[in-house]
């Protein structure tokens, strides 16, 4: 099941022959609604599975999103509970 906030979004195309690549596109676009405010601090974010069927792309895509995003520090995951908008500092 989609996040609820996902039933209202319009996913952008991803688009293959941009200069970045895939799993960046879905980090910019998820980065774009933490820094909006649209996700919150603590909220959930999407799931692989749910970013697999938002933007149609495989498993490993939508990983490399996610680490990506942990990696700048914008989201923390818990493992087997799932990934959260960090705390921003301000």
């Amino acid at each position: 099941m989609l996040v609820s906030y996902l039933d209202r979004v319009d996913a952008p195309d991803i688009d293959y022959r941009a200069e970045l690549p895939p799993h960046r596109q879905i980090a910019g676009w998820l980065l774009a609604r933490i820094e909006s405010g649209e996700l919150a601090e603590n909220q959930p974010m999407p799931s692989e599975k749910d970013l697999m069927d938002l933007f149609g792309v495989a498993r490993t895509t939508a990983r490399r999103a996610i680490a990506y995003l942990r990696d700048q520090g914008a989201i923390r995951t818990v493992p087997g509970r799932g990934s959260y908008v960090a705390r921003r500092e301000p």
